[in-house]
């Protein structure tokens, strides 16, 4: 994880509006949200190993990805590039389970925080401009 210096550091934006324009970029809302905390996700790469991440606090209200008709307000964090570093091919501790394939379907990163190359650095920079011009021209 690689942590990228940025104006949208510390800034508040009402969490409609943001969500709006980083989802125009191809920002998703990271699968990782809560009620008081989260993230908007940028893949960087065709295999979804390297995202920007810029992660928020929630204010006030209550962040809510299926409706518009909500008064959140969130506050930026630092924004990074991470990699994360899967096993290619089959798991070999995987275990044949009817219920658990239910809940079991996906496997964890083998490094969550693997090694970031420059070149992902440089695009997530890239990207991360393009948010900041979007965002706060429009505050």
């Amino acid at each position: 994880m690689i942590a990228i210096q940025s104006p949208l550091e510390g800034t508040e934006h009402d969490f409609v509006q943001i969500k709006r324009v980083l989802e125009k970029q191809g920002f998703v809302l990271g699968g990782n949200w809560d009620y008081g905390s989260g993230s908007f996700d940028l893949n960087l790469d065709e295999e979804n190993k390297v995202w920007l991440r810029l992660g928020f606090d929630v204010l006030r209200g209550n962040v809510d990805d299926q409706t518009e008709d909500n008064d959140a307000s969130v506050k930026l964090t630092t924004p990074y590039v991470l990699r994360h570093l899967y096993r290619e091919g089959n798991d070999p501790e995987a275990k044949a389970r009817t219920v658990g394939a239910l809940f079991d379907q996906f496997q964890a990163p083998v490094d969550p925080d693997a090694e970031v190359d420059g070149k992902w650095v440089d695009l997530a920079g890239e990207q991360l401009r393009r948010a900041e011009d979007q965002l706060l021209t429009a505050r």
